[in-house]
């Protein structure tokens, strides 16, 4: 499986991004898609994902601005981040698993490349 994220790049406070992990390999639909998001000098964290069948979890930091969904017809995963503010300036990565999400990146067997986000103030 591979995945190749896309459409970070840099934006003012409370503006809007929208990511994407495209897949190719595997069975998409049986996968479960993760975010997570890494800033400089500190650990991975999850951000959200949605399980193979839709189900949606996000962290507590994110909640009410970001929204994960994905197109199984196109192999593809979706981050909508809205009210962006400083804080979520990070390297982001999608990830993926069999079926359900979790929220340890070690517990997920394939990563993206990562695509940078930078909200400036």
């Amino acid at each position: 499986v591979q995945l190749v994220e896309s459409g970070g790049g840099l934006v003012q406070a409370g503006g809007s991004l929208r990511l994407s992990c495209a897949a190719s390999g595997g069975t998409f639909s049986n996968y479960a898609m993760g975010w997570f998001r890494q800033a400089p000098g500190k650990e991975r964290e999850f951000v959200g994902g949605i399980s193979w069948n839709g189900v949606i979890y996000y962290a507590d930091s994110v909640k009410g601005r970001f929204t994960i969904s994905r197109d199984n017809a196109k192999n593809t995963a979706y981050l909508q981040m809205n009210s962006l503010k400083p804080e979520d300036t990070a390297v982001y990565y999608c990830a993926s698993r069999v079926m359900v999400v979790v929220i340890k990146p070690k517990d997920y067997d394939y990563w993206g490349q990562g695509t940078q986000v930078t909200v400036s103030a």
